[in-house]
């Protein structure tokens, strides 16, 4: 699946597949098997088990300025729960929190930065 987006919103996913997610950021143009994501950068991400996922392992991402809405969490090829004392530890940071599959994961984070919000994503591999 293709996803286009206008430019000049930070990272763009476009597109992603069982190999990874392609993302372009200006000249940049890579391929992340897990990754983060923020309005401005994306990184490699080494994801623990969704059952052990904790606020530290998505930590980096979270520090934006200004502080992102929420983090849209991609848990991969099927939407899975993390755990209530993650999410509570999100939200105790003033910052909402989304979880579905990574595939709409990818296309929210399209849709939402082309709506200029200010949102950041931990995207594990399909």
């Amino acid at each position: 699946m293709r996803i286009v987006a206008e430019r000049g919103t930070g990272p763009i996913i476009t597109g992603f597949s069982a190999g990874g997610f392609k993302v372009e950021a200006g000249s940049f143009k890579g391929v992340y098997r897990a990754l983060t994501i923020s309005p401005e950068a994306v990184a490699e991400w080494t994801p623990p088990p969704i059952e052990q996922l904790d606020a530290e392992a998505v930590g980096a991402v979270l520090d934006t300025d200004p502080q992102a809405e929420f983090l849209l969490l991609g848990t991969g090829a099927t939407l899975q729960r993390p755990s209530p004392a993650f999410i509570r530890a999100i939200e105790a940071r003033g910052i909402g929190f989304e979880a579905m599959d990574s595939r709409a994961a990818a296309r929210a984070w399209a849709v939402l930065r082309g709506e200029g919000r200010w949102v950041v994503g931990a995207f594990y591999p399909l």
